[in-house]
């Protein structure tokens, strides 16, 4: 507990860890059937509401104990406090390797315990994957069922994960779930459950990097394929500086007098903004795509399709696409098949998506840099949770070099003295390119590695390459190490390597195809592995892979099975002599002096310079970083200024003599403080302005799902009715020309589809109120008769007919309404030079759009409504 005391914030929970622990030893008694009854005995307390502190560490005890049967993990008192700051729904900052999937078992099953719904959410669909299944193993000591999310199921499948005690899942999926959730034609098309209390894993990658682009669901829009083709094309004939100007910090690209003139001689017309035939955003996505989006930076191509990289974790983006014609203008450029632009069906910010949920927490190894912003718009306060073993890793000086090609040398050369050494490297680049710039360079120099980044080929080793990036004189070039999820452990992992060479063996064996690239197997385990016939592998390829066979055998040990099979035998012979061999390797190591990090370039957030420094020293490991620069680096070249290029040229340094200075490491963080508040400046603009939007989105929302719980439409119905009236009455009560009223009252007759049987002139002598009452009676006789009507076509087929209506004028009004905002948005910056605040005048604009869409939805239905003629088929 030494720990914990040292952060005064932290000692309060002193007593209640002590506690958790006390408990915990009681139920170490306990058979699995009684440890299972515990769950039942919880929920009897909670719903009689007792004592909620001795709820809380019992609750904890529970967990604690299930943790340590399933997983052989006793869980540090850190660990504990994790748990407890995301029950209080904080964000609790743990180190790279201290255990934060297994922190959040604790106040997870203590809110399903309460009957609320609990979303565990990731950052990719494989960290989903993993941690269910882990956790998975945990809760069936506890009688909790697991739920997965992934990108590949169906909207039943979906259901029934969401159904599930907790759910495991993606920011992504949550997003998409949500949207179509809303755009649901019938109530068993909804899969989402309540969003009651979540714990966001890597919460600065979701809440922070991930929220600068809102969610859209799209359709299809047709867009003339030709004028990208012909913008790409007058791209290539525009000069930079003379034609155009690159802001690279707004990352915009501004066409100058010279260059308008230039592309309207080219296209033949006066007007590059005409409204009946605009090219502007045409030449301008073509521009972005010639200098700002980079082949194997931001994106990749593969099967002759553009793939986005993501720049935070150097992952692959499958299925997203940039909007507004930027993706159309990138296929242009890679001549690739162009796919035609979407119209936003639905959209949502992730800052608007989880201000959704009653109670919200995250934890992550990074937050403390990013802390104004996440209190400011989640409300979210991150605490610090101290490490379980002090922090042993050196992070040495930056080292800055005149030119980028001298720091890429000097950084072979590192990789050439630590490979010999025989210490483990982690090299973090920044893109694709820079990744495979570097191995072309060790290729130079004949020294082994592993590359990790957004490439398929690399992408299906992800598992591989993490598993043997800490094994003696390993060299990992890695694309961003953010959301990886998986630890580098000194020696390797011998779980994961059981796996692997097993699943390798069995490959080869089966004259399958695809095999792992490892180290030369030691001859033991090639013994051992030899054992192995292909008469011992019962498996069917067609409904199973290797993978989840192996995966299955290894869960069966663990599930205490009886262990009769030769599979499952060996794999405990081999993992045994892992065990040993990389415990061997992992103190020669140590003695070496720990994992070495290594980065290329200093990112534009401080967080991501701290999650690649994290994986050295996990655990109370030894090891180093140590940051390579350059003055050619994008963040020195836009953020840095001049000073320290004129500084170096003033020296006259050396190309390849580096600059350790405390003055370099200053500017560096300013640097980075600066792109971060510019960065904050963009997400806190794009939600002040989604805030207009997510008011109007929760009213619309919110009636859809009152029309599609309805049993009863035809009150929906007379409701838009009577409001239309009331509308057109106000406009009739301020009107005092006789003409214009008539014209009001046959507009109410028109819309309402009443009878002629009533005179004009009676009406104009009766005061607002008898108007009013009379035209709703109308309304209401008027219905009854078109109900009686088609009640006789076919039952029940009035209300079917509602139901259509409100829903499909609704889901109509809405992505017009979205796409009126979007282009609101675009031309509402212009007023600010007229001293009027843009977001002031869109929020009056979109609030009187908002009104007349709700008054067009009303109308529309009422006049579909009483005036449709359906002609029914007889079979």
């Amino acid at each position: 507990m030494f720990n914990l005391l040292k952060n005064q914030s932290n000692r309060r929970f002193h007593k209640i860890i002590n506690q958790v622990k006390n408990f915990s030893n009681i139920f170490h008694k306990y058979s699995d059937n009684e440890l299972k009854e515990q769950t039942k005995r919880l929920k009897v307390k909670i719903a009689k509401e007792e004592n909620e502190n001795e709820i809380l560490a019992e609750t904890f005890g529970t967990a604690k104990e299930a943790i340590r049967r399933a997983l052989g993990l006793n869980l540090f008192d850190v660990q504990i406090l994790g748990g407890l700051i995301l029950n209080e729904g904080k964000i609790a900052e743990m180190k790279t390797g201290e255990g934060k999937t297994i922190a959040a078992i604790l106040p997870s099953y203590l809110h399903t315990l309460q009957g609320k719904n609990v979303h565990v959410i990731t950052v990719n669909d494989y960290l989903a994957k993993r941690d269910s299944e882990l956790v998975k193993k945990v809760y069936q000591y506890l009688d909790i069922s697991i739920g997965l999310v992934q990108q590949s199921m169906t909207s039943e499948e979906r259901k029934k994960e969401y159904n599930k005690d907790i759910t495991y899942l993606t920011n992504n999926e949550l997003g998409f779930d949500y949207l179509r959730d809303n755009m649901a034609i019938n109530t068993h098309d909804i899969v989402q459950s309540n969003l009651d209390f979540a714990i966001i894993d890597e919460v600065d990658s979701i809440l922070i990097d991930e929220a600068r682009t809102p969610l859209i669901i799209s359709g299809p829009y047709e867009a003339p394929i030709n004028k990208y083709i012909t913008s790409y094309d007058i791209s290539k004939t525009l000069n930079k500086n003379l034609d155009y100007e690159i802001d690279e910090k707004a990352r915009n690209i501004i066409l100058t007098d010279q260059g308008i003139l230039k592309c309207e001689h080219a296209l033949n017309t006066n007007n590059l903004y005409s409204l009946d035939n605009p090219w502007i955003q045409y030449i301008l996505n073509a521009l972005k795509a010639k200098e700002l989006f980079l082949i194997n930076v931001h994106y990749i191509v593969k099967k002759q399709e553009v793939i986005i990289v993501d720049e935070f974790t150097g992952r692959i983006m499958e299925g997203r696409r940039w909007s507004d014609g930027l993706h159309q203008a990138i296929e242009a450029k890679e001549k690739v098949e162009i796919k035609p632009e979407n119209q936003t069906l639905a959209s949502i910010t992730y800052q608007n998506l989880f201000l959704l949920y009653k109670k919200l927490s995250g934890m992550t190894g990074t937050a403390k840099t990013e802390e104004t912003e996440l209190d400011k718009i989640y409300y979210l306060e991150v605490q610090e949770v101290p490490t379980n073993k002090q922090c042993k890793r050196k992070d040495l000086a930056d080292l800055v070099y005149k030119t980028e090609y001298s720091k890429w040398k000097a950084i072979a050369n590192e990789c050439y003295d630590m490979h010999r050494l025989g210490r483990p490297t982690l090299i973090g680049t920044t893109n694709v390119e820079k990744s495979e710039f570097l191995a072309k360079i060790l290729d130079e120099f004949n020294i082994p590695y592993n590359l990790l980044n957004a490439k398929p080929e690399n992408i299906a080793r992800e598992a591989e390459i993490i598993t043997q990036a800490g094994r003696k004189s390993a060299i990992t070039i890695s694309t961003n190490m953010a959301g990886r999820g998986t630890d580098i452990i000194l020696g390797g992992n011998p779980y994961i390597m059981t796996k692997i060479v097993l699943c390798n063996y069995i490959y080869r064996i089966l004259k399958l195809n695809k095999t792992y690239n490892f180290k030369e197997i030691e001859t033991n385990i090639k013994i051992k592995l030899e054992k192995i016939t292909d008469k011992d592998i019962k498996i069917n390829i067609n409904n199973i892979s290797i993978e989840q066979y192996i995966e299955e055998e290894i869960n069966s040990i663990s599930s205490h099975k009886e262990k009769n099979n030769k599979i499952q035998n060996i794999y405990l012979e081999i993992l045994k002599e892992y065990k040993i061999l990389f415990n061997r390797e992992r103190q020669e190591i140590l003695t070496l002096g720990g994992l070495h990090v290594i980065g290329t370039e200093r990112h534009e957030s401080r967080r991501i310079d701290n999650q690649l420094k994290g994986r050295a020293g996990r655990q109370g490991d030894i090891g180093s970083s140590r940051f390579f620069l350059s003055l050619e680096d994008n963040l020195f070249r836009i953020f840095g200024g001049d000073k320290i290029i004129n500084l170096m040229q003033t020296l006259n340094i050396d190309d390849d003599i580096p600059i350790e200075s405390t003055i370099l490491t200053k500017s560096l963080n300013s640097a980075q403080k600066k792109v971060e508040a510019y960065f904050y400046d963009v997400r806190k603009q794009l939600f002040e302005y989604d805030e207009v939007i997510n008011n109007q989105r929760q009213a619309i929302y919110s009636e859809r799902r009152r029309i599609l719980k309805s049993k009863f439409t035809r009150d929906c119905i007379l409701e838009y009715g009577e409001s239309t009236i009331d509308e057109i009455l106000n406009l009739y009560r301020n009107e005092n020309r006789i003409s214009r009223k008539i014209i009001l009252i046959q507009k109410i007759k028109q819309l309402l589809s009443i009878n002629d049987k009533f005179l004009i002139n009676d009406i104009l002598n009766m005061n607002i109120e008898e108007i009013k009452y009379f035209l709703y009676e109308q309304l209401i006789i008027t219905y009854d008769l078109r109900e009686s009507y088609m009640e006789q076509l076919r039952p029940g087929l009035i209300r079917q007919l509602e139901r259509y209506y409100l829903l499909q004028q609704i889901d109509k009004a809405w992505q017009e309404h979205l796409e009126k905002m979007i282009i609101l948005r675009e031309s509402i910056g212009w007023r600010s030079y007229g001293q009027q605040d843009p977001l002031i005048e869109y929020k009056n604009e979109g609030f009187q759009m908002f009104i007349n869409m709700v008054t067009y939805i009303r109308q529309t239905v009422i006049y579909l409504t009483m005036r449709s003629r359906l002609i029914v088929r007889l079979e």
